[in-house]
């Protein structure tokens, strides 16, 4: 169980983060977007799932730091039912807020050193919803750590956050609601990054993050959990300039995301090969 200081220190983290966010912002990023693929996988579900997924996006820079947020709403088809017997897919809302301090810019002083041009504390949160067969998440999660952020082209983010996660599931099956159950305080390694590059006259981009996400104990079934690795990454092409718009007003791409052991279900285990996702996927987006 999770104690109660390191609770309530993430709570002040987030809450903190929160506070600092309302700051009026120097830039921002608002996107709407939209991915297709094949091949998503679910623990303990051998198929090979459809989903659409809507998703809006907001980045925004201030006076001390940055901000991060993203909603997505992710449609399956019926290879992941809502229900037990179902012919319709499941629904899942998932929702991601972080805040990155700068402290150089809240310090005045130079924390430059080697290929690492700044360092800062990140804090914020994620929570879902989602209702399918069997599961039925309503995961609630507070991270917070420090983060180096590296001298590249665009930005390249590396953090070690700590991680305090819960889950309150209910099963479709046995039609059993499990008391919110809180795994242990576990870290994650963190990468976030957005590199532009070119190819002749091609305006591309380079993005994504990469998760690596130790074991959080047992789960709230008494099983032991796995390590995670969860890559997401694409190559984005602006083709604002082809349809007359402002640069990186749209963009189209392919992105791919390799996730083993997810949500901490060992592949090895029941859940089988549904616990790792090899998942292509086209990707398109409107930015404003």
């Amino acid at each position: 169980m999770t104690h109660p200081t390191f609770k309530r220190a993430a709570v002040f983290a987030a809450l903190a983060a929160c506070g600092l966010a309302a700051q009026a912002a120097d830039w921002s990023d608002t996107s709407m977007g939209y991915r297709y693929g094949t091949h998503y996988a679910e623990p303990f579900n051998p198929n090979d799932i459809t989903k659409n997924i809507l998703n809006l996006t907001h980045v925004s820079g201030y006076k001390y730091g940055t901000n991060f947020f993203n909603a997505d709403v992710l449609l399956s088809n019926d290879k992941d039912p809502s229900a037990v017997g179902s012919t319709s897919g499941a629904q899942e809302i998932y929702v991601v807020y972080r805040h990155t301090l700068d402290l150089e810019k809240v310090s005045g002083k130079s924390f430059k050193f080697g290929p690492v041009r700044g360092v800062g504390v990140t804090a914020g949160f994620d929570v879902n919803t989602k209702n399918d067969a069997g599961y039925n998440s309503k995961k609630r999660m507070l991270v917070a750590g420090p983060t180096l952020m590296m001298d590249v082209p665009g930005f390249l983010n590396v953090s070690l956050l700590a991680m305090w996660e819960s889950n309150a599931p209910y099963s479709g099956f046995t039609r059993v609601s499990t008391d919110r159950y809180s795994y242990d305080v576990h870290p994650m390694i963190n990468l976030a990054w957005g590199i532009p590059f070119n190819i002749g006259a091609l305006p591309l981009s380079f993005e994504g993050f990469a998760n690596f996400i130790a074991s959080k104990g047992k789960n709230e079934f008494g099983l032991e959990t796995a390590a995670e690795t969860n890559i997401d990454m694409q190559v984005m092409y602006d083709l604002s300039a082809a349809v007359g718009a402002s640069k990186n007003t749209f963009k189209l791409g392919v992105q791919y995301q390799y996730w083993k052991n997810k949500f901490g279900n060992d592949t090895a285990g029941p859940a089988g090969q549904g616990a790792t996702a090899r998942t292509p996927m086209i990707r398109a987006e409107y930015h404003f």
